[in-house]
């Protein structure tokens, strides 16, 4: 049900594309709760998209920024063009790209923002790894089936039971944003026994003495690209300036995170209104085996499993092949 809105939002986009002018007045961008997007806060903090765009000579134009939870939300956003360029776990790029695929709409990566890991943390002790769920338990995802820790769930599964049980805990995932799964978790409201979160979240959780991590992701992939963001083919054409200036900022934020780590935690703060303490957010800024880059890795790990499983149709020869190519010269995977 879902393959066939996305195809018939496809085509619907498509031709109401058509009519609209050759260039935006407006750019709008849109990310989900977590700390993988801090390039977003300091470019709305610094405002970084308007510096590059006002350097290409543009002047009649507006930067917005949105919020939305999981990689559902955000893709049909940007299919009804409510939204320009949205951002999250590789999946849900993955998942449009092979949807539009050859099409006047088609999607790809624009960069991408994070490498980080990303845990699933329990409240249960029986459960010592993944082969302890039972159906008592619920797992909270940013979203079913698609978001990146649900996909991570399947990885994981599959190593564990067999690629034909890939999605043996998919029954009990349950669609909760980072914030209300952390309440659930540390409330045991819901029957919420485990959550596959994000930072600052997983940390958080994890303060709690009854909270655990039963699996990282790093355990199932590998150093792997926690965020990225992409956009239509329509969109890049048609508004060359704005995606140069996205490009550039992006660049320049990431450059300003390895700088001011410290300053970048207090903008996420700031930005989300937390109440996080700035020591413990910056600590996660700085982790070892965090990295605020634009390289892509691992994605065809990612597409390689979506295609063998049946969630997609179509494997991409390279990671080349879901990103446009002003980062093709990264050393990416």
């Amino acid at each position: 049900m879902r393959s066939a809105w996305i195809a018939g939002a496809v085509i619907a986009v498509t031709i109401g594309h058509a009519t609209m002018a050759a260039h935006a007045a407006e750019i709008r961008l849109a990310e989900q709760f977590s700390m993988g997007y801090l390039q977003f806060n300091v470019m709305k903090r610094d405002r970084l998209i308007e510096k590059y765009a006002s350097q290409r000579g543009l002047k009649d134009f507006k930067v917005s920024w949105q919020r939305f939870n999981g990689p559902v939300a955000m893709n049909e956003a940007l299919l009804s063009n409510s939204t320009d360029i949205v951002s999250g776990g590789v999946p849900g790029l993955i998942t449009l790209w092979d949807k539009t695929r050859g099409t006047s709409f088609e999607v790809k990566g624009i960069c991408a923002l994070s490498s980080q890991p990303f845990l699933l943390n329990t409240a249960n002790p029986a459960i010592k790894s993944i082969k302890d769920f039972t159906e008592q338990d619920r797992i909270a995802v940013p979203s079913i089936k698609v978001s990146v820790q649900a996909v991570l769930l399947q990885m994981a599964s599959a190593l564990a039971f067999g690629d034909e049980n890939y999605a043996k805990l998919d029954p009990l995932t349950v669609s909760m944003s980072p914030p209300d799964a952390t309440i659930a978790l540390l409330s045991g409201a819901g029957g919420i026994s485990a959550a596959f979160s994000v930072p600052p979240f997983q940390f958080q959780q994890l303060e709690q003495n009854n909270i655990r991590t039963v699996l990282s992701s790093f355990d199932v992939l590998g150093p792997h690209t926690f965020t990225v963001a992409w956009t239509s083919a329509r969109f890049r054409k048609e508004n060359p300036e704005l995606y140069a200036a996205f490009l550039d900022a992006v660049k320049e934020a990431t450059a300003i995170i390895a700088a001011d780590p410290k300053g970048t935690a207090q903008s996420w703060i700031n930005d989300s209104n937390s109440k996080l303490p700035l020591e413990m957010v910056t600590k996660v800024v700085t982790a070892s085996n965090v990295e605020w880059t634009m390289t892509p890795a691992a994605t065809m790990k990612f597409a390689k499993f979506m295609r063998r499983v049946g969630t997609t149709k179509n494997e991409p020869a390279s990671w080349k092949e879901m990103f446009f190519p002003e980062i093709g010269d990264l050393n990416g995977s």
